[in-house]
């Protein structure tokens, strides 16, 4: 009879925490939504040491890919930018052989993250005139 006892409490314990979200449940814990960013404009993209571009991306509105049209003078490889997708919450800028030049990840009003070669970027909203 103790083992009996033993066993409904072990069963019991298992059962309530697979109540409160604990992996033991076989259910994945959710994750945040991705961040509702509206992509289509002008962005500017920055890296350090070097100078910054204006780069327009074009989608249908509230899409998550579409392509890119660099203006001059961007870092590194960035001036083959042709096409994005985002994807939980992950940019991915693609060159026009459809090779990652990035991932980034929205924070604080931007995205930021690393190019493919390993150099740190951000992706900021074109600031509108007043």
């Amino acid at each position: 009879m103790p083992t009996l006892r033993v066993a409904a409490s072990a069963l019991g314990a298992l059962l309530l925490a697979g109540c409160a979200g604990n992996p033991l449940s076989g259910v994945a814990p959710a994750t945040a939504p991705a961040p509702n960013v509206g992509m289509t404009g002008r962005w500017i993209l920055a890296a350090p040491n070097a100078p910054s571009c204006g780069m327009n991306f074009v989608g249908a509105a509230g899409g998550q890919e579409g392509t890119i049209e660099p203006e001059g003078g961007c870092p590194g490889n960035f001036f083959t930018s042709r096409h994005w997708t985002l994807a939980a919450g992950t940019l991915t800028i693609n060159d026009h052989e459809n090779q990652p030049l990035a991932n980034l990840t929205f924070a604080d009003g931007r995205f930021q993250g690393q190019a493919t070669a390993g150099t740190a970027v951000t992706l900021s909203r074109q600031p509108s005139a007043q």
